[in-house]
């Protein structure tokens, strides 16, 4: 398994943009299948999106689809999720996850970052 701590959550306006990290600490990173779910309050858990371990499939969850982009770097350990034209209704706690096989109800789990976006 891998330890997984994100970051780069905060406050933005309706329109803007932020950048999330994912810092992934263990061997063989290259391995996983990579994902960002988000939750926000009263509600399920969401997926957002996710990364093959061949560094090229992508999936996107429709809502976020042209507006997020999901991207990993090998030599540094890091996932990203660049979130451009943010909306109130992406408001939630991001987390990402890692797993081999992408079952990521099996998977390592990162303790969330919070996103809001307001005026």
């Amino acid at each position: 398994q891998v330890h997984l701590v994100e970051s780069g959550g905060g406050l933005v306006q309706p329109g803007g943009s932020l950048r999330l990290s994912c810092a992934a600490s263990g061997r063989a990173f290259s391995n996983y299948a990579m994902a960002w779910f988000r939750q926000s309050p009263g509600k399920k858990l969401d997926f957002v999106a996710a990364i093959m371990s061949d560094y090229t499939t992508t999936h996107y969850a429709d809502s976020v689809k042209g507006r997020f982009t999901i991207s990993r770097d090998t030599a540094e350990n890091v996932l990203y999720l660049q979130m451009n034209n943010l909306e109130p209704e992406d408001t939630a706690v991001y987390y990402c996850a890692a797993d081999l096989r992408a079952d990521w109800s099996r998977g390592s789990w990162g303790q969330g970052t919070q996103v809001t976006v307001s005026s």
